[in-house]
Formats: structure tokens, sequence, C-alpha cells
């Protein structure tokens, strides 16, 4: 299972500050939602959207996707409610970035593949986050500035993972700028006209 924590598409990406307004943030927030949980589909998993906000979880029904109350008031809290519903479902689990322009089921698979393998599968964003972290059982997460190094002195068998899908969050203009100039990032070109 998959666990994609989604905060608002509304509120979401407020730091692309004015080179995105507020209708092409909306948009934009879908688009990416939508594209990294179909690649999850195309990988042969199942998706989870855990979100706190009444859009999402209309949007997430209406595209087939399953979706999960956010019980808490953040990402931690929204990846630990996936976790949770994933172990009562006796499955490992992979908490993904639901901001990841460049992803592939390509790089879900080869997360999927180690977690298989017995591994615990860690992917760093560029700044030093957490894309995506993976288990089989409960974790303490701890997303936010520098992430990457607290979530993997918690796992039991890391296995750090890279690749541009994984590497590229939209945090900032000059992300959305270098994914918009990558080749796997012409789609967005679309999403922001």
């Amino acid at each position: 299972m998959v666990v994609i924590p989604v905060r608002s598409f509304r509120l979401g990406k407020t730091r692309l500050g004015g080179a995105v307004g507020e209708d092409r943030r909306v948009r934009l927030g879908r688009a990416l939602t939508f594209r990294v949980a179909s690649a999850v589909e195309t990988a042969g998993l199942l998706p989870l959207v855990v979100t706190a906000d009444a859009e999402v979880a209309t949007w997430a029904t209406a595209e087939g996707f399953p979706s999960l109350p956010d019980p808490g008031s953040g990402l931690d809290d929204a990846a630990a409610a996936g976790v949770e519903w994933a172990e009562m479902s006796h499955s490992s689990w992979i908490v993904l970035h639901a901001d990841l322009p460049l992803l592939e089921s390509r790089d879900i698979g080869t997360l999927a593949a180690l977690l298989a393998e017995g591994f615990d599968p860690i992917a760093p964003s560029s700044d030093g986050g957490t894309s995506a972290v993976g288990g089989r059982e409960g974790f303490a997460f701890s997303f936010g500035e520098g992430s990457f190094h607290r979530h993997l002195t918690r796992l039991a068998s890391p296995k750090v993972v890279t690749s541009p899908g994984l590497l590229l969050d939209l945090d900032s203009p000059a992300d959305l700028a270098a994914a918009v100039a990558h080749p796997r990032g012409r789609w967005l070109r679309e999403v922001l006209a």
C-alpha cells in the first residue's frame, strides 16, 4: 500500500509564491496528486490518499482512489494514519509525497522491490527532506527540514533510493522551474498554461 498524504489543493504549495496564482496552484495540486496516484497504480500497488480536506477526499473518490481521513493536523499524523491502516490490512507500506512532478512508476517499482526483499526503502529529496519511506511496521515520522537523516536513523534495514523522480519535489519557484525544464516535467506546461 502506498500512502499519499495530501494537505489541500487550495492551501498547498503556497511557497511557490507569486510564481503560481491560487487557481493554478489548485490545478497543479490536483494534477500532481493524480499523476503520483496513477503512477502507484501503474506500478501495481494500491494508492491511499490521506487528507483532512473535504475537497481532496471528494476528488479522490471521484477519481477512483481510496481515501482515509487525516486525524491530525500535519504530515506526520497523516503518514501515521496511513501506516496504521496498512498494518490493520497486514500490508507493508510506502509513504510517498504527492508533489513529485518527475515521478515514474518505475521509481515506485524500485521502492516496492526493495520492500519485498526485506529492506526499508527511503528516498531523499534534493533539499534534505524525505520524498518516500517504506516499512512493515509502525514508524515515528518526523517530516520537515532535514527529515531524511532523522528517518534514516530510525529504519531497521534502510536502503537509500535516488532518482530524478524522487529527488525533485515542488517547494519553491526554483523547483518548479527545474521541473518544467526537465524532459519528464514537460507535462507541467499544460497544467500551468
